[in-house]
């Protein structure tokens, strides 16, 4: 199997990996990091109650949520839900239920407040 594999994730596949510290109340399982200018893909999962702080985007950003709902100021996304945030834009990411998304990043992202 590739390295860069992941089995059943929609199934909960994602209970049996590894996550460690990312942000208060986030922890990270990295399938692909950042190296040399290329895109990182991980699992980020969110505590109930946990969340992000303000950020812009320096890259394209595409997020699918695999488990509980994530939420922006612009709604709130559920299992199955794919979200695609644009080079340049800005928001806060929060869950009040707890949620895992599988999240692809061009870029990291510029935090605006909350450091």
């Amino acid at each position: 199997m590739p390295e860069t594999t992941r089995e059943n994730l929609t199934g909960g596949g994602w209970k049996d990996l590894d996550f460690g510290p990312f942000r208060d109340g986030v922890t990270i399982h990295w399938i692909k990091p950042f190296i040399d200018d290329q895109p990182g893909v991980a699992l980020l999962k969110y505590e109930a109650g946990a969340g992000v702080p303000r950020h812009r985007h320096e890259g394209l950003e595409t997020i699918v949520v695999l488990h509980g709902t994530q939420s922006d100021e612009t709604g709130d996304y559920g299992v199955g839900s794919l979200v695609v945030n644009a080079i340049g834009t800005e928001h806060s990411v929060w869950s009040d239920t707890g949620c895992v998304v599988l999240i692809q990043w061009d870029r990291p992202v510029t935090i605006l407040e909350g450091h």
